[in-house]
């Protein structure tokens, strides 16, 4: 079955940098398009960015575009978000997804502030 392992988060000042990774397993990675998300306290969970199982296809959500940067490793069955030039509107959970599956897995938790 789907399990995804989300980390790399923690607290940042604005203007920092985060890399998050998500671990994959019990499906075929490379196979996939692969979402983060991430909900903010008091709102609902909203995708970040998205990418093609091949790598070479990405979208970002508009809050985001030029400062978050999604990649992946199929060799290592992972999924990145380089977050740079972070906003304390950036503070939320952050989860990984993959396209189909309507598995969460803990999410990793992000807060910038000073």
């Amino acid at each position: 079955q789907v399990q995804l392992v989300e980390s790399g988060g923690g607290l940042v000042q604005p203007g920092g940098s985060l890399r998050l990774s998500c671990a994959a397993s019990g499906f075929t990675f490379s196979n996939y398009l692969m979402y983060w998300y991430r909900q903010a306290p008091g709102k609902e969970r909203d995708m970040v960015a998205s990418i093609s199982g091949t790598g070479r296809s990405t979208s970002y959500a508009d809050s985001v575009k030029g400062r978050f940067t999604i990649s992946r490793d199929n060799a290592k069955n992972t999924v990145y978000l380089q977050m740079s030039n972070l906003k304390p509107e950036d503070t939320a959970v952050y989860y990984c997804k993959r396209l189909g599956s309507n598995y969460w897995g803990q999410g990793t938790q992000v807060t910038v502030s000073s």
